[in-house]
This record gives C-alpha cells, structure tokens and sequence, in this order.
C-alpha cells in the first residue's frame, strides 16, 4: 500500500561537492504486504522486504536492505547503503545514519541518533574511515541516546535513554551516562529465544 503523496523510487539528487555514487540507481523493491505511509520517501536502489512499514513521512535512502517485518516509525530518516534486519523497530524521529548495520530484532527507541564521520566533513582521511556503528541481534537503544561512529553495540545490549556511546558496549550490558558506562548485565528474563528455538516452535 502506497500512502496519500508517498514517494516510491525517487533517484538522488546529489550537491556538486558530494562524494557519493552517481551511477542509475535500479529500480526500489517493495516487498508483499509492506506500506509506504502517507508523505514517506523511498529512494531506488533499496529493498525492502515483506510486510515492512515506512512511517508517515519516514525516508528511506538509496542502497538499503530492509528485512522483513521492520517498522520504521514516523519521520526517521535511514541513510544510504545501510542494512536493516527482520523484526527490528526504528521509533519516531530517529536517525539513523549511512553505512549502518542493524541486525534482527534490534530497538531504536525515538529520537536516537547514529553518526559515521569522526573528522565531520573535512580531510581526505575520513573517506576510508567513515562507518556507522553495528547494532548486533536483539540490542536495544533507548530515547535520545547517540551513537557515535564505528561503534559496536553487542548483542542483546541495553543503551540508556540519553546516552553518549563513544566505545564498543559488550553484548549484554547495560550501559547508561554520558560517556557510557555499564552499570550492570541484562536480566536474564528479558533475553530474547535463541534463534533455533524460536525456529522449533513455529
């Protein structure tokens, strides 16, 4: 379903001074069942799996793989070249930047923001270093937290509302506080299945 003045397919336009590819983009691919909200942007060159959901005025970059069943809420932005696995949920107003890998089932609870460039535009050097961070299975990063470039977010990790990530956080810690620190290991009742035993209940 395509939503009142959605935007399906849009080719990027690009400044004079950007380093991004140029080359015609292949046409987007829009998975069954998934909905394109009203006034959303989704740009050609991205995939987008089944029973997806674009917010209302959400956007979508060139070059993204969305898995299935992904919710991107209301106004968020996902960057180019950036990977989305099934089941996760990006909230209202987030943004989350290129060159982003979000596994499965990850939470990016509203307002988050993720960067990718460390020297912020300027020498040559960043080109090679420009990554933004990795968010493993099942992570969560809860309300106006932000991520800074190149970081990992291990699996099933806790990010504080509010924090400030500037170094890998281990997979099932909870981290809080500006810089982040872990303060304690997620609770054992809030661990999702294991991938295989979810897969032997269905």
């Amino acid at each position: 379903m395509i939503g009142d003045h959605a935007v399906v397919g849009k080719q990027p336009a690009l400044s004079p001074r950007s380093t991004a590819s140029r080359e015609e983009l292949p046409p987007l691919e829009l998975g069954d069942g998934s909905i394109v909200s009203a006034g959303a942007i989704v740009f050609a060159g991205s995939r987008i799996g089944a029973r997806v959901i674009v917010g209302d005025q959400a956007c979508v970059r060139e070059r993204c793989e969305i898995g299935d069943d992904v919710v991107i809420g209301r106004g968020s932005l996902v960057e180019n070249d950036t990977m989305i696995g099934a089941l996760t949920k990006v909230q209202a107003n987030a943004y989350v930047t290129a060159y982003s890998t979000l596994e499965e089932e990850v939470f990016i609870a509203p307002g988050v923001i993720t960067t990718n460039d460390n020297f912020m535009g300027r020498t040559e050097k960043r080109h090679e270093l420009r990554r933004g961070p990795t968010i493993r299975r099942g992570a969560r990063v809860g309300g106006g937290a932000v991520l800074c470039p190149g970081v990992e977010i291990g699996e099933e990790a806790y990010v504080g509302a509010g924090a400030v990530v500037v170094r890998d956080v281990p997979a099932r810690a909870v981290v809080v506080g500006n810089p982040a620190r872990k303060i304690r290991d997620v609770a054992t009742e809030e661990l999702l299945p294991a991938p295989s035993a979810r897969a032997s209940d269905t």
